[in-house]
Protein backbone atom coordinates (compact mmCIF):
# COMPACT_ATOMS: atom_id res chain seq x y z
CA UNK A 1 0.00 0.00 0.00
CA UNK A 2 1.03 3.53 0.16
CA UNK A 3 1.75 5.85 2.67
CA UNK A 4 0.95 9.15 2.87
CA UNK A 5 4.55 10.97 2.92
CA UNK A 6 5.12 8.40 -0.62
CA UNK A 7 2.16 10.38 -1.76
CA UNK A 8 3.63 13.42 -1.76
CA UNK A 9 6.85 12.67 -3.09
CA UNK A 10 4.53 11.15 -5.66
CA UNK A 11 3.12 14.63 -6.14
CA UNK A 12 6.13 16.68 -5.99
CA UNK A 13 7.90 14.66 -9.10
CA UNK A 14 4.62 15.43 -11.03
CA UNK A 15 4.67 18.73 -10.20
CA UNK A 16 1.39 18.74 -8.04
CA UNK A 17 0.44 20.49 -4.93
CA UNK A 18 -1.86 18.80 -2.43
CA UNK A 19 -2.89 20.55 0.52
CA UNK A 20 -3.14 18.36 3.27
CA UNK A 21 -6.96 16.91 3.37
CA UNK A 22 -6.07 16.17 -0.29
CA UNK A 23 -2.90 14.08 0.38
CA UNK A 24 -5.39 12.11 3.25
CA UNK A 25 -8.40 11.87 1.07
CA UNK A 26 -5.88 10.51 -2.48
CA UNK A 27 -4.10 8.41 0.02
CA UNK A 28 -6.95 6.49 0.93
CA UNK A 29 -8.41 6.69 -2.64
CA UNK A 30 -5.09 5.28 -4.16
CA UNK A 31 -5.06 2.70 -1.34
CA UNK A 32 -8.71 1.43 -2.26
CA UNK A 33 -7.73 0.90 -6.06
CA UNK A 34 -4.61 -0.93 -4.95
CA UNK A 35 -6.32 -3.44 -2.54
CA UNK A 36 -8.75 -3.91 -6.05
CA UNK A 37 -5.87 -4.69 -8.03
CA UNK A 38 -5.13 -7.36 -5.57
CA UNK A 39 -8.57 -8.69 -5.57
CA UNK A 40 -8.28 -8.94 -9.53
CA UNK A 41 -4.39 -10.76 -9.33
CA UNK A 42 -6.06 -13.60 -7.21
CA UNK A 43 -8.80 -14.66 -10.14
CA UNK A 44 -7.57 -17.33 -12.01
CA UNK A 45 -7.50 -16.50 -15.58
CA UNK A 46 -5.65 -20.03 -16.69
CA UNK A 47 -8.12 -21.11 -19.18
CA UNK A 48 -9.11 -18.05 -20.49
CA UNK A 49 -8.29 -17.16 -24.16
CA UNK A 50 -5.75 -14.02 -24.82
CA UNK A 51 -8.10 -11.40 -27.14
CA UNK A 52 -6.93 -8.23 -28.16
CA UNK A 53 -10.30 -6.95 -28.66
CA UNK A 54 -13.15 -7.57 -26.33
CA UNK A 55 -15.77 -7.05 -29.23
CA UNK A 56 -14.05 -9.74 -31.63
CA UNK A 57 -14.06 -7.57 -34.41
CA UNK A 58 -11.18 -8.18 -36.61
CA UNK A 59 -9.93 -5.71 -39.56
CA UNK A 60 -12.46 -3.11 -39.78
CA UNK A 61 -10.47 -1.39 -42.50
CA UNK A 62 -11.60 -0.84 -46.15
CA UNK A 63 -10.15 -1.54 -48.88
CA UNK A 64 -6.94 0.70 -50.42
CA UNK A 65 -8.35 1.20 -54.09
CA UNK A 66 -7.00 4.31 -56.15
CA UNK A 67 -9.57 6.67 -57.32
CA UNK A 68 -9.11 9.66 -59.12
CA UNK A 69 -8.47 12.97 -57.19
CA UNK A 70 -9.61 16.58 -57.34
CA UNK A 71 -7.99 18.32 -60.39
CA UNK A 72 -5.52 21.10 -58.70
CA UNK A 73 -7.65 23.94 -60.04
CA UNK A 74 -10.68 22.95 -57.87
CA UNK A 75 -8.52 22.09 -55.24
CA UNK A 76 -6.85 25.78 -55.05
CA UNK A 77 -10.00 27.18 -56.37
CA UNK A 78 -10.96 26.26 -52.12
CA UNK A 79 -8.15 27.58 -50.92
CA UNK A 80 -7.74 31.22 -48.77
CA UNK A 81 -4.15 31.23 -50.67
CA UNK A 82 -2.13 29.85 -53.31
CA UNK A 83 1.10 30.04 -55.02
CA UNK A 84 0.93 28.48 -58.03
CA UNK A 85 -0.09 24.86 -57.76
CA UNK A 86 0.77 25.06 -54.08
CA UNK A 87 -1.40 26.13 -50.86
CA UNK A 88 0.31 28.76 -49.03
CA UNK A 89 -0.28 28.51 -45.17
CA UNK A 90 1.22 30.99 -42.69
CA UNK A 91 4.42 30.00 -40.95
CA UNK A 92 3.88 28.33 -38.02
CA UNK A 93 7.29 27.89 -36.62
CA UNK A 94 9.19 31.38 -35.80
CA UNK A 95 12.43 31.16 -38.46
CA UNK A 96 14.36 32.58 -35.38
CA UNK A 97 13.67 30.51 -33.31
CA UNK A 98 16.52 27.31 -31.80
CA UNK A 99 14.90 24.11 -32.76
Amino acid sequence: MISESDLVKLARLARLTLSGAETTKLTGDLNSILGYVKVLESVDVSKIEPMSHVHGSTNVFRNDVVEPSLPVEQVLAGAPDSSGRFIRVPIVIDPGAEH
